[in-house]
C-alpha cells in the first residue's frame, strides 16, 4: 500500500486535464472548420468552403447516427432523431452550410451536457474519497483491532482517532468535539456528550473517543449520503425528461410535415427545409446551458447543487425557509424602534432595558446594549 500511493497522486491533475481536452476538442474543431469555410467563401473560394462545410456534416453525422440507433436499440426515442435527419438532408440537397450550424449546435449540447455530468461526478467522487474504508474496533481482551469497514456490526465498540471520520452511525461513550459540517452545514465544531448520538461522516476535531456502532455501514448516515448523491447523478434534468417525453408525437408530427411538404412541392429540398427548421437545437442547447449556468452561478455564491432538476424545482418555489440566524442575515440583530406607553421616555426605557441585559449573553440583550451605547445612554 505504502509503495502505490505516490504513483497514484500525480497521475489525476494529469488525466483530468486530458478529460477536459478531449471533452471541448470536438466542438472546438467543429467551429473551426465552420469559420474556415467562411473565410474560404469570402476569399472567392466557394468550392472549397463547401467541401470544408459539408465534411464537417459528416464528421457530426456518423457519431449522430450510431448513437442514435444505439438509443433506439435500448427503445429510447429522443429529439435527436431529427437532427440527425437533417444532417442527412442536408448533405443529400447539398446543403453544407446549413449541415455544419446544425452540426455545431449538437457538438455544443453534447459538450455542455457532458461537462455538468462530469461535474456531479467529481461531486459525487468528491463523497466516495472521504467515506471511510476501515475502522477501529476493540477486541474481547481489550485491544483494537483495524478491521474492513463492512466488517463492522451493530454493538460493536470503536475506536475514532483524532481527524479520523466517523465510520458508522453510534453512540459516543465518552465527550466529544466533532465537526458535523459535510453532515448538517453547521461550520462551527459540536460537543458531544457520553451517550448522545453520532452520525457516519462527521470527523473527530478533538481526542480519541469511543464509539458503540448502532449501525452497519450500508444503513448509516453517509452511505445513504453518497446514494442519494449517485441517484441525483443518474437522473436527467425533468425538462430533459419532458422533451424526451413529448419527442414521441413531436418526431411523427415533423416527418409527416416534411413528407407533406415533399408531395405538395415536388421538391426534396422543401422536405429537409422542414427537418431543418423543426431541429430542435435551442431546445438542445438550452437545457445544459441553464443547468450548467445554474450550477456555475451558485458554485460561485458558496452553494453546492447536484443536479439541474433541483434548480428547476426552486423556479416553482414561492417559499422559503430559513433553519438558522445568519443564512441570509449578518447574524447581528439591531434594535429598530423603541414602542412606550404615552408619556414615556423612550431613552429611559432603553436605558433601563440595557442596563438590566449588559450581562446577559443573549443576542437580542446584545442588541439593545449596542443601541444604548450608540445613544450614550449610562
Amino acid at each position: 500500500m505504502g509503495t502505490e500511493a505516490p504513483e497514484c497522486v500525480p497521475e489525476r491533475p494529469v488525466r483530468t486535464r486530458l478529460r477536459a481536452w478531449v471533452q471541448w476538442a470536438p466542438l472546438a474543431l467543429l467551429t473551426l472548420a465552420v469559420l474556415a469555410g467562411a473565410a474560404l467563401r469570402f476569399a472567392g473560394a466557394p468550392g472549397a468552403a463547401r467541401l470544408v462545410w459539408a465534411a464537417v456534416t459528416v464528421v457530426a453525422l456518423v457519431p449522430a447516427v450510431w448513437t442514435t440507433l444505439r438509443q433506439l436499440w435500448r427503445r429510447q426515442f429522443g429529439v435527436d432523431v431529427i437532427a440527425v435527419l437533417a444532417l442527412l438532408g442536408a448533405l443529400l440537397v447539398r446543403e453544407y452550410l446549413a449541415g455544419a450550424v446544425i452540426a455545431v449546435m449538437v457538438a455544443t449540447g453534447q459538450a455542455l451536457e457532458e461537462y455538468a455530468r462530469r461535474r456531479a461526478t467529481r461531486d459525487l467522487r468528491a463523497l466516495l474519497e472521504r467515506a471511510p474504508r476501515q475502522a477501529r474496533r476493540r477486541t474481547a481482551d481489550g485491544g483494537i483491532e483495524v478491521v474492513p469497514l463492512d466488517a463492522v456490526r451493530a454493538g460493536d465498540r470503536l475506536v475514532v482517532g483524532p481527524g479520523e471520520v466517523v465510520p458508522v452511525d453510534g453512540t459516543v461513550e465518552e465527550p466529544a468535539t466533532l465537526d458535523e459540517s459535510v453532515v448538517t452545514g453547521e461550520a462551527r465544531l459540536v460537543g458531544r456528550a457520553a451517550g448522545e448520538q453520532v452520525a457516519s461522516g462527521v470527523v473527530n476535531a478533538g481526542a480519541g473517543f469511543g464509539l458503540r456502532a448502532r449501525k452497519n455501514a450500508a444503513e448509516s448516515t453517509y452511505a445513504g449520503i453518497v446514494r442519494l448523491a449517485g441517484e441525483a447523478t443518474a437522473r436527467k434534468a425533468p425538462m430533459v425528461r419532458l422533451a424526451d417525453r413529448y419527442a414521441a408525437a413531436f418526431v411523427p408530427f415533423t416527418l409527416l410535415l416534411a413528407g407533406a411538404a415533399w408531395l405538395l412541392s415536388g421538391e426534396f429540398a422543401r422536405a429537409v427545409a422542414v427537418l431543418v427548421v423543426a431541429t430542435p437545437c435551442p431546445l438542445l442547447l438550452a437545457t445544459p446551458i441553464a443547468v450548467v449556468s445554474g450550477l456555475s452561478r451558485v458554485a460561485r455564491r458558496g452553494v453546492l447543487v447536484r443536479d439541474g432538476g433541483s434548480l428547476e424545482q426552486l423556479g416553482r418555489a414561492r417559499t422559503l425557509l430559513l433553519d438558522k440566524t445568519g443564512t441570509l442575515t449578518a447574524g447581528r440583530p439591531r434594535a429598530a424602534e423603541t414602542v412606550v406607553a404615552p408619556g414615556g421616555d423612550r431613552d429611559e426605557v432603553l436605558r433601563l432595558a440595557a442596563s438590566v441585559e449588559q450581562l446577559s449573553p443573549h443576542v437580542l440583550a446584545a442588541a439593545l446594549v449596542r443601541q444604548a451605547r450608540e445613544r450614550g445612554l449610562a
